[in-house]
């Protein structure tokens, strides 16, 4: 049954899990970029050997951006922001290792809470999404883009940005199995040749998380000042457990926060850590010590990031719908295989769906231990030159990038354009993430759409079909309630401090 832990497999997780938590540890590096980098190695692992290796990234990933926010004030991940609103106050004065096995003990609880919740949540619903015609299946990507403006910065900003994806999505042929004519479309003229298949997934991948990270990065530049001397990390005061004495509500709390924002699709990390914190916070009796070095904000923001690994892998397994840009690119480790997520997934993979509970399970397992034992060494990494780093990030997008589909250099271009276009979107506003995921699942929407106007003739079929798509409906509408409400808010608590 559980043939596939080889000590090949293993490697891999710890493997990844170290690479992972070196990358989220370096300021500007993310979770992210490490499995948008790594992805093409997983085109000669094997399916279950390369989901060991990205899913030790991704885990390893979320837990690194503790070490440079607590150490420098400066999150290594943007899960990791209200990480330094206590870790560096406590750092400051002289209680960093302290601090830093606090958040690494938090993160291992919430990553092994959120992991319960994959494995009992995700084949339920995939059972009940395997009843879905094309209808409800437009509907729950449809319910997916509205969730994700209602969450985004700029909803306006959230919904253009997803359409956009589902719009670039669309470039090439109109394929007749999809109810199309065999007609370019979207296409300049001139380029038929190489837009007949549209954007490759996977240099678009790598170039949105890999190069323009590194683009964003090298603009902004080093912070001045940092050294080693500047990350030391102290033993004033030593870790006990006790630290965790009246603090599991909190952590099972924060978890839970985690897992569910990671369920929403497009959210991400820096929400479920924010949602967490003030939630811990609002319930405190002493919320006034909160920014000063409280251990109990470094347990909420920690344990409410990791929490969002598992909760992200319950819609992209059982709908098909990636809950965050890593797991985003975790379809295209699925797409180099020939493999298609969604309901049927589970039940047609149950050895892969194993091998994914059982690889998430000793990936965090893996991240304690070696940020646990080796946190003084790790703490260095964030002292690593970017010149020196950078260089050999590129090389190996580009290398990626232009051996995915056996050595296309188109897909070079598309690296460079779509690097480059993420560099840009930052300046102009448009959200990433909304972005990505409508690029994803913008050919899923339009078969889904089409197909259901061919079953049935009539876009009323939308609103009467089932009882599931009225609940979707009523979801979708709630949604963007939520969004307009959220705006509202935001609206007046700017004029308020104005």
């Amino acid at each position: 049954m559980f043939e596939f832990i080889t000590p090949m497999y293993v490697f891999l997780i710890f493997s990844g899990t170290l690479v992972g938590i070196i990358f989220g540890a370096i300021p500007g590096m993310t979770a992210t970029m490490a499995v948008a980098v790594c992805l093409p190695l997983t085109y000669s692992l094997g399916l279950d050997n390369g989901l060991a290796l990205l899913l030790g990234l991704y885990v390893g990933g979320i837990s690194g951006g503790l070490v440079p926010a607590i150490l420098l004030g400066i999150p290594g991940t943007p899960s990791s922001i209200t990480t330094t609103f206590d870790g560096y106050p406590m750092a400051q004065r002289g209680e960093g290792e302290k601090a830093l096995r606090i958040g690494i003990v938090a993160s291992l609880v919430g990553g092994l809470i959120s992991l319960a919740a994959l494995f009992f949540f995700a084949p339920a619903l995939a059972e009940f999404a395997i009843k879905f015609s094309y209808v409800e299946k437009f509907l729950i990507i449809l319910f997916a883009l509205t969730v994700m403006a209602a969450l985004s910065e700029d909803m306006l900003m959230g919904i253009f940005s997803g359409f956009l994806g589902i719009f670039i999505s669309l470039i090439g042929v109109y394929d007749v199995t999809n109810g199309g004519n065999g007609e370019f479309r979207l296409i300049p003229p001139g380029t038929e040749y190489w837009l007949e298949g549209g954007f490759s997934l996977l240099p678009v991948l790598i170039g949105l998380f890999g190069l323009a990270t590194i683009l964003e990065a090298a603009e902004a530049g080093m912070p001045k000042g940092q050294s080693l001397k500047d990350i030391e990390v102290g033993a004033h005061s030593r870790f006990s457990r006790s630290v965790f004495k009246g603090q599991i509500g909190n952590l099972v709390r924060s978890s839970g926060i985690g897992t569910f924002v990671g369920i929403l699709p497009g959210v991400g990390g820096s929400a479920a850590s924010i949602l967490s914190y003030t939630a811990t916070k609002t319930a405190s009796k002493n919320p006034e010590s909160f920014g000063k070095g409280n251990p109990a904000g470094i347990m909420a923001s920690e344990s409410g990031n990791n929490g969002l690994t598992g909760g992200a892998m319950v819609p992209l397994l059982s709908l098909g719908i990636p809950g965050d840009a890593t797991t985003a690119l975790l379809i295209g480790a699925f797409t180099l295989q020939g493999i298609q997520v969604g309901p049927l997934f589970i039940g047609n993979n149950p050895g892969t769906w194993s091998s994914i509970v059982i690889a998430m399970l000793i990936a965090n397992i893996a991240m304690f231990a070696i940020m646990y034992f080796a946190i003084r060494w790790l703490a260095m990494v964030v002292a690593i030159p970017k010149h020196i780093l950078f260089p050999v990030i590129l090389m190996m997008c580009v290398i990626g990038a232009y051996t995915i589909n056996y050595g296309i250099m188109f897909d070079v271009w598309t690296l460079l354009i779509f690097g480059v276009a993420g560099w840009l979107f930052t300046k102009i506003g448009i959200e990433v993430a909304p972005f990505i995921i409508g690029f994803i699942l913008g050919p899923a929407a339009e078969i889904y759409f089409v197909k259901s106007l061919e079953s049935f003739g009539t876009l009323s079929i939308f609103f009467t079909k089932s009882w599931i798509a009225v609940l979707l409906w009523v979801l979708i509408a709630g949604s963007v309630a939520g969004s307009v409400m959220l705006a509202r808010r935001k609206a007046a608590m700017k004029e308020a401090e104005g």
